[in-house]
């Protein structure tokens, strides 16, 4: 079995009971592959951004123990400990989870991007929750505008949500 497919059940086994959020980090883990596929990114950056596909909102539950809420800062603060441990154990190696947790601690932050697993995930994250919230069209074109890098998710967004 491959670490990846390790992670997956890790991370529902991790979210056991709480379907929209499993539901949510596979979404985004799939279209991070996608985006690398068509990309045609090398096998570490795929790897780091499948991997924090899975785990990037991983700090919602720590945060909502320890605070009552999760917010993106609060998702930023917590998450990479938990992340870190869990790929730690899953047999991950230092500098993969080094920028994985790194992407964790910033992923809702986006006037820095400077990664491209960094911006596959940020892109990945956009596309699911676009659709999840309902996002208006004008906030949609926002985000096309100002985060959008890759010709790819430029591509897989525009179709899915700009293209009439």
């Amino acid at each position: 079995m491959s670490k990846l497919l390790n992670l997956c059940q890790n991370m529902i086994q991790y979210y056991s009971g709480d379907p929209k959020r499993i539901q949510h980090f596979i979404k985004v883990q799939s279209f991070c592959k996608i985006i690398c596929e068509m990309e045609q990114v090398d096998e570490q950056t795929q790897l780091i951004a499948e991997i924090s596909g899975y785990v990037h909102d991983i700090g919602i539950k720590v945060a909502e123990q320890k605070y009552g809420y999760s917010n993106g800062k609060l998702q930023e603060k917590e998450g990479s400990a938990v992340a870190e441990k869990m790929l730690t154990e899953l047999g991950f190696e230092n500098d993969v989870i080094e920028q994985v947790c790194y992407i964790i601690a910033h992923h809702h932050t986006y006037d820095n991007i400077d990664t491209l697993p960094y911006q596959i995930l940020v892109e990945s994250d956009f596309i699911v929750n676009c659709y999840e919230h309902n996002e208006t069209l004008e906030a949609m074109q926002s985000v096309y505008n100002k985060i959008f890098q890759t010709k790819s998710g430029k591509q897989l967004f525009y179709t899915m949500f700009l293209q009439k």
